[in-house]
């Protein structure tokens, strides 16, 4: 089972909105689900490390992977 990106975002939208559950840090997962939809070639992980990162005032985040690097908060090691 290999989901699209955009049927990934839905999932993500889906607990997000969903009455039952509690996110931990529900404005980092909102925040990389916006990064995610707008660069979805990144990967929702990539995007909730960089929003995780830069909620903790850890920026730059460095990375090896050179489409990551191009985001703004991020350095390409």
């Amino acid at each position: 089972y290999d989901p699209s990106p955009k049927d990934q975002a839905r999932a993500i939208e889906m607990l997000l909105n969903h009455r039952e559950l509690v996110l931990h840090d529900r404005e980092v997962v909102t925040s990389a689900l916006e990064l995610f939809r707008a660069k979805p070639a990144l990967g929702f992980s990539d995007c909730l490390m960089l929003e995780s990162a830069r909620k903790a005032g850890h920026l730059p985040l460095g990375t090896f992977d050179r489409s990551l690097a191009k985001v703004e908060g991020t350095q390409r090691l």
